[in-house]
């Protein structure tokens, strides 16, 4: 069992401290914003409301004696980087600190960061390699937590309509649009295969052979595509 420390309870924070706790660690949580320090104290070990770049507070907190500290702190790259360096000053064996640039995470290496995490960049890196199996025509980051993909409509897709997909039911993905490749007969009688684009589909819209999906939601949704 490790005992780890997190420190700043945004959405990446407070998932990473349950996660831990989930897993039997001991997890102690800190932020200056009382209201999120409450919501984790019943999940974690020890939670406390404190300014993380104070460091007779951090040393008062018992810093020295966790094997891992967690930064995450939004985007106050000021305070990461003094609380990083501050950890390691106070003997905190391995400091990893969240950037939100390359600057930011040069700058938390030159004051002794163990390891730099990019959040949403791994996020999007991790949902495109669980999803290789499906092939992966266009990714956009919409924001930290939702992407838009664009797939080849899996085999075990065809011949039902969007409804009975359960994309969004099931995934909680929804589908803004379904491209299609329709034969046209040109003038001369010869048939070639022109891409249309279906926007805003129905439910009952079926898919076809050779369909290309495009969807909408969550990286942790789109990521339960590859069970397709």
């Amino acid at each position: 069992m490790r005992h780890i420390v997190v420190i700043g309870l945004g959405k990446f924070g407070s998932a990473i401290a349950e996660t831990l706790s989930n897993k039997e660690h001991e997890v102690m949580v800190i932020d200056r914003d009382e209201k999120r320090v409450e919501k984790l104290e019943p999940l974690v070990t020890q939670a406390l409301v404190l300014d993380a770049t104070d460091e007779d507070a951090l040393r008062a907190a018992g810093m020295k004696d966790f094997d891992v500290a967690i930064v995450s702190v939004g985007e106050d790259t000021e305070a990461s980087i003094l609380i990083t360096m501050l950890l390691k000053e106070l003997g905190v064996k391995e400091v990893v600190t969240k950037a939100t640039d390359q600057l930011h995470a040069k700058i938390l290496k030159k004051v002794g960061c163990d390891r730099v995490v990019f959040p949403e960049r791994d996020m999007g890196q991790r949902l495109a390699e669980s999803l290789m199996s499906t092939k992966i025509f266009d990714y956009i980051e919409l924001s930290s937590t939702h992407s838009l993909i664009e797939i080849d409509a899996p085999e075990s897709l065809e011949g039902k309509t969007l409804k009975e997909t359960e994309l969004r039911s099931k995934y909680g993905v929804s589908a803004i649009a379904v491209k299609r490749k329709t034969p046209i007969i040109k003038e001369d009688g010869d048939t070639e295969f022109r891409e249309v684009t279906i926007i805003a589909p129905s439910a009952d819209e079926e898919i076809q052979k050779g369909d290309r999906l495009c969807l909408l939601g969550r990286n942790e949704d789109l990521e339960k595509l590859k069970t397709l």
